[in-house]
């Protein structure tokens, strides 16, 4: 049984998954969307969301961690400049999932995830 267990492994080790979601994250910060899986967005959101609240700290400590999730530092800078002022006033739901499609292949939900506004 499964009780309280929360998480979706993807059939990935522990390194294979948390690899997917730092890109996946980052590439919602680059072009503030991204087509992908249902399963993989809902799974995505939290830790964007995670992201963003970081920028709108802005400290050094909020900074750094932003930086051990996304390691590339212009995605960063992109982070703490101009999409936490942009959601300064928003107290969270800084994303959002639009159902697009069944994939070809195998059938799967295809979603855009979204930054709001």
């Amino acid at each position: 049984m499964r009780h309280r267990v929360d998480g979706r492994k993807f059939s990935r080790t522990t390194e294979q998954r948390w690899a997917l979601y730092r890109n996946l994250v980052s590439d919602l910060i680059r072009y503030e969307k991204i087509v992908t899986t249902e399963a993989k967005a809902k799974e995505v959101r939290s830790l964007a969301e995670k992201m963003i609240t970081l920028g709108k700290e802005g400290s050094l400590a909020s900074r750094r961690r932003a930086l051990e999730f996304i390691t590339d530092k212009k995605l960063v800078e992109k982070l703490f400049n101009e999409l936490a002022p942009r959601f300064k006033e928003r107290p969270g739901g800084y994303t959002r999932i639009i159902k697009l499609r069944r994939r070809v292949g195998d059938g799967a939900p295809l979603v855009q995830l979204e930054m709001v506004e």
